[in-house]
């Protein structure tokens, strides 16, 4: 099953299990995030998606992070950027965030920093009682292009 086929089945499920549906304007904005190489703007979206009215987007955007479809990733930039969820792709990535531009770039992680990770949540576990079910590592700098 590629990643189109099985996005849109588990979001039809994850959707109907919120009493929500699959509609066009989401089905949309869930091909044009599958297809994306990188988090994608709410801008970005609307330029993909032609006819989409951008209130249209911001609300279906903020349903379908509710039901675990799309996450968001906050910068500190003047929009936030979007993309699916990691249980969707099955591409566990980690994001490098521009400070300057905004720009968000997945980055994965080498198997020593991810054991190295998930030692540190070990420890966190043991020290607070606290259960982590995941984790995401954003850093936060400057680009290449504006360092």
């Amino acid at each position: 099953m590629d990643v189109e086929t099985s996005v849109a089945r588990v979001a039809g499920e994850r959707l109907r299990g919120a009493n929500q549906r699959v509609t066009p304007n989401r089905a949309a904005l869930l091909d044009a995030l599958a297809g994306a190489s990188r988090p994608l703007t709410i801008p970005e979206l609307l330029d993909r998606t032609p006819g989409l009215a951008q209130s249209s987007a911001y609300r279906n955007l903020v349903l379908l992070e509710e039901v675990g479809i799309v996450h968001r990733i906050v910068t500190d930039g003047e929009h936030s950027r979007y993309e699916l969820a990691e249980d969707l792709t099955g591409h566990h990535h980690h994001h490098l965030i521009c400070t300057n531009c905004g720009s968000v770039e997945d980055v994965a992680a080498s198997p020593r920093l991810e054991r190295s990770v998930e030692s540190a949540i070990s420890e966190i576990e043991r020290a607070t009682g606290f259960r982590a079910a995941d984790h995401r590592v954003d850093v936060i700098g400057r680009c290449r292009r504006c360092a």
